[in-house]
């Protein structure tokens, strides 16, 4: 997913977002332990994915936080 598609999402967006990609790195993690991983690429990608995620809600919770002071 790219950086700008992930600052176009809304915060509650943003949440569901990451659970489902936290869920899919789950399962790639059991496939794993069984053996049955078809793109062990995909790791990488959804833990950077989930990194942009949760940098981008922090960002959106500080650029909050600095409007309401």
């Amino acid at each position: 997913m790219k950086i700008k598609d992930i600052r176009a999402l809304s915060p509650d967006d943003l949440l569901n977002k990451e659970k489902s990609l936290k869920k899919e790195l789950s399962e790639l993690r059991y496939q794993r332990k069984i053996g049955r991983v078809e793109k062990p690429s995909r790791f990488k990608m959804i833990k950077r994915d989930v990194a942009r995620i949760q940098t981008i809600l922090r960002e959106k919770e500080l650029e909050l936080a600095k409007d309401k002071a």
